[in-house]
């Protein structure tokens, strides 16, 4: 599939939009405050393969606090700001490697400026982060004050695909977003990336696609909201698959109601699957049905479990009867068609060998740690 070729921005050192791979981030769910318990979950984050990270900015001791947190991530930070423009400096000043800013929540253009002509002479990165939840009133982009949000008109537009000769929630938030873009741009500020979510699928796709049309920044995908990790997971493959196919999008989130490190886990799963990224290793496996003689969702789920330990792009099949097993293990860089007391390993398409049942999984990871082996080193 075709990606969209955005200005390419860097987060520290992570280049965001271009030809850069799509990255994966996620969000601490500490208190940023207690500066141990963020680098903690910043440094598990890490380890799941997180590429950036965004803490919370809900007051000053929070700013303050990510100079600290700065200092010990070995990822990018980005600090989430919303309502205060006084928290987006104070986090500039602690050396964050981006802002994230709710055209939504601070509407004030002469605020907006301050925080750009800091951010200009830092070169730090701003997105501009449009939600559904917190967009302004319809008639009051740009506008400060205003009504409460249950009278305010959002909730009464239509949502889903723009209607023509209708005014719906994705023109407001199309128009929220390039409200701000064209803050920036006046102060000739181009380090921009962009994101429009909401929990409801068509109005995040349609959103996403117009803004697409319109400007040529890097695009941050997400669902907000999306749910709890089996729920939330479904919505977002869904919501950024489609995107993702039609080639939009250059970094993903997946907002789960679940530890951060699910939300890493499952935003690679879903480039994995769109073969998007290709740093790990692909697990195909059977369902399982009456023709298995062995407890495969056993034997598969032991292979995913160590297969999480492995950086290689290896594709490795798991197959319960004689069905569909031959031809997937054929079609994977190793492979087993496990039958009645004993299975077949496949290694690039070709039968490696027959192994008793109680042997398969030893011999499995073997042959997997041998194609891993000669991956890395092909002379």
């Amino acid at each position: 599939m075709a990606r969209r070729i955005t200005q390419p921005v860097s987060v520290g050192d992570v280049v965001v939009g271009g030809n850069a791979p799509i990255s994966v981030q996620s969000m601490t769910k500490t208190d940023t405050r207690d500066i141990k318990a963020t680098v903690n979950q910043i440094k598990q984050l890490e380890e799941a393969g997180c590429e950036i990270v965004r803490c919370a900015v809900p007051d000053l001791e929070s700013a303050v606090a990510l100079k600290s947190i700065k200092t010990q991530s070995t990822i990018p930070v980005i600090a989430d700001i919303h309502f205060h423009h006084e928290l987006a400096l104070e986090s500039l000043r602690s050396g964050v490697d981006c802002l994230r800013l709710n055209p939504g929540n601070i509407r004030d253009k002469g605020k907006v400026k301050l925080i750009v002509k800091e951010a200009k002479e830092r070169q730090v990165p701003i997105r501009i982060g449009v939600n559904f939840g917190s967009l302004p009133p319809v008639d009051g982009i740009g506008k400060t004050g205003g009504v409460s949000r249950h009278t305010d008109g959002v909730n009464l537009l239509e949502k889903g695909s723009s209607v023509e000769g209708t005014y719906t929630a994705v023109d407001h938030m199309i128009a929220t977003g390039l409200w701000e873009i064209g803050i920036l741009e006046s102060l000739d500020f181009d380090l921009i990336k962009i994101s429009l979510k909401a929990f409801d699928i068509e109005t995040t796709v349609a959103s996403y696609r117009g803004m697409a049309e319109l400007v040529p920044y890097p695009l941050h995908l997400g669902i907000t909201e999306a749910g709890t990790a089996e729920s939330g997971s479904i919505r977002s493959a869904i919501g950024l698959g489609i995107l993702l196919y039609e080639g939009i999008g250059d970094t993903i989130r997946v907002s789960l109601s679940d530890e951060p490190v699910k939300e890493v886990d499952t935003g690679f799963e879903i480039l994995k699957a769109m073969e998007l990224r290709k740093e790990s290793p692909i697990l195909v496996a059977c369902p399982s049905c009456g023709r298995a003689d062995v407890d495969v969702r056993k034997l598969a789920n032991e292979v995913d479990d160590l297969l999480k330990k492995i950086k290689t792009p290896i594709k490795v099949a798991v197959m319960g009867c004689e069905v569909n097993g031959p031809g997937e293990a054929k079609d994977a860089d190793v492979g087993i068609a496990a039958g009645s007391g004993r299975a077949v390993i496949f290694r690039k398409g070709k039968k490696s060998k027959i192994v008793d049942e109680k042997d398969m999984l030893k011999t499995l990871m073997d042959e997997i740690h041998k194609v891993e082996r000669e991956l890395a080193d092909p002379n």
